[in-house]
């Protein structure tokens, strides 16, 4: 089987997934979107709103952010990987639980990392920062705040990976002050594919 056939048969089971509770409310699970060769994964929260309703992640307000600061550094949708830690949105737009996060990781997200095998992961927000390092053996993953802007060389599952931790672009909705530092993490991000020439 290739590997778009298989990262296909991912996002298929996502679509009909009943493995936890998120399923119930849900309209479309979000297997994720973009580039199975890409060497950078952004991995966010959960869907939202219009991600639940249209399938793809990453739209809204909170997608044309995103957009604009790939558009910043030269990148586009289409030559990354876009996907979150759990595929179905909470409800209410809750944080989702520690139970919801296990069993969608196992079943999904870390194929499809495994899958991909890119040189650079780029969490969004403090849920998916914490999940990845703490996955990758880094613990008391707190605050966003104390690692964002850093790049931490890591071993998640098989996988010799860098983590670029970053705010969560709807955290820009919300408070103004983190669109400069979400501009400046991405604006490290652009040097560090630089020096690695994936861009």
């Amino acid at each position: 089987m290739s590997k778009a056939e298989l990262m296909d048969r991912i996002a298929g089971e996502v679509t009909v997934c009943v493995k936890c509770s998120l399923w119930h409310g849900r309209r479309n699970a979000v297997p994720g979107q973009g580039d199975i060769e890409a060497s950078v994964v952004f991995v966010g929260e959960a869907p939202g709103y219009w991600e639940d309703a249209k399938g793809l992640p990453f739209l809204g307000a909170a997608g044309k952010v995103l957009d604009k600061l790939l558009e910043n550094i030269g990148l586009l949708r289409e030559e990354v990987f876009i996907t979150n830690i759990v595929k179905c949105r909470p409800p209410s737009n809750r944080e989702p639980r520690s139970l919801e996060i296990a069993t969608c990781t196992e079943l999904y997200l870390n194929s499809q990392i495994a899958l991909i095998h890119p040189k650079i992961i780029v969490t969004l927000g403090r849920t998916s920062t914490a999940y990845i390092l703490s996955r990758a053996g880094l613990v008391n993953v707190e605050s966003i705040t104390s690692l964002h802007g850093r790049i931490f060389d890591v071993k998640f599952i098989t996988l010799a990976v860098e983590v670029f931790p970053t705010f969560h672009p709807a955290s820009v909705l919300h408070n103004p002050t983190y669109r400069d530092k979400l501009k400046s993490d991405f604006q490290i991000l652009k040097a560090a594919l630089q020096n690695r020439q994936i861009i």
